[in-house]
C-alpha cells in the first residue's frame, strides 16, 4: 500500500513462515522497484504477518526448484534494496532467520520488538548461510557473525541492537509508534537530499578511506548545488522551516 509517502510491503504467508519463495521474492522486488521516481515516495517499510518475520528460503522449494534461480532472485532483491533511492526499513516482530535475517541486515534501517530474534541456522540443514552472512558480517562484529553462522544459535533483540543488526528495539505493543517516529523523521527531510546521501552512503562502503573522502568532498559540493541544498541553508539563516521541492 502507498499512503502519505510511505510504501508498505507486508509479507503474508504464515503457512510457510513468510519464506522467501520465488513468488515472495519477486513481489518484494516489484514493491521496492516500482515507481521509485515518484517524488511523493519517501520510504519503504517491509513487515510481515504472524510471529515469524521470515524463515528465509523454503527448504522444500530448494529441494524441488532450481536452487540457482532462488539464490539469484534473492541477490537481485538485495541489490534493489541498495539502489532504491529512498530508505528501506524492515519492521520485525518475531523471528528473522537465514535469508529473513539477510533482509533485515541489508535494510537501511531495522526496527524490531523485544520478543524478536535473529538467526542464520542454514548449516543445521546442510545449506550454509553464505549469502545471509554477507550483509550480516557488514553489520555486526566478526566474532558475532561467525558465532551465528557456525552455531546456528539465535540472538535476542537486545543483542541485535547492541551489535548493530537493528537500529531500534520497541516494546512488543509499541512497534508501530516507534516506526512512525522514524518515518516522520525521514519525511521531514528533502527526498532529493536523502536520495543523494543514500547513494553515496552505499558507494563509499566499498571504497578505501582516502578515496571515500575524495569522492565525499565532490558529493557534498554537488549537494550544495541542488535546489534543496540551497533552500536548507537559506531556511537556517532565515530561521524558518525549509520549503523542500524534493527534486534534483
Amino acid at each position: 500500500s502507498n499512503e502519505n509517502g510511505v510504501r508498505r510491503i507486508k509479507m503474508v504467508d504464515e503457512r510457510t513462515k513468510n519464506s522467501l519463495s520465488l513468488e515472495m521474492t519477486e513481489s518484494l522486488i516489484k514493491g521496492i522497484t516500482s515507481d521509485t521516481s515518484d517524488p511523493n515516495l519517501r520510504c519503504i517499510v517491509i513487515s510481515a504477518l504472524g510471529n515469524v518475520f521470515s524463515a528465509g528460503h523454503n527448504l522444500k522449494h530448494l529441494a524441488q526448484e532450481n536452487g540457482a534461480e532462488v539464490f539469484s532472485k534473492c541477490e537481485t532483491l538485495m541489490n534493489c534494496m541498495i539502489t532504491c533511492p529512498v530508505p528501506v526499513i524492515t519492521a520485525v516482530d518475531g523471528l528473522a532467520a537465514a535469508a529473513g535475517c539477510q533482509l533485515v541486515a541489508q535494510s537501511d534501517i531495522a526496527i524490531c520488538t523485544e520478543r524478536s530474534s535473529f538467526s542464520t541456522p542454514g548449516a543445521n540443514f546442510g545449506i550454509f548461510c553464505s549469502t545471509p552472512g554477507i550483509p550480516l558480517a557488514r553489520c555486526v562484529p566478526r566474532k558475532l557473525s561467525a558465532y551465528m553462522l557456525f552455531t546456528g544459535h539465535p540472538i535476542t533483540s537486545e543483542q541485535a541492537l547492541q551489535h548493530g543488526l537493528v537500529s531500534k528495539v520497541a516494546s512488543n505493543d509499541n512497534l508501530e509508534v516507534e516506526l512512525e517516529t522514524i518515518i516522520n523523521a525521514i519525511k521531514s527531510k528533502s527526498r532529493s537530499v536523502i536520495e543523494l546521501g543514500k547513494k553515496f552512503y552505499h558507494e563509499q562502503m566499498d571504497l578505501p578511506l582516502k578515496t571515500a573522502y575524495n569522492r565525499g568532498t565532490s558529493v557534498m559540493t554537488s549537494n550544495l548545488r541542488i535546489h534543496d541544498g540551497q533552500e536548507g541553508l537559506r531556511s537556517f539563516v532565515e530561521k524558518r522551516k525549509p520549503n523542500w521541492k524534493h527534486t534534483n
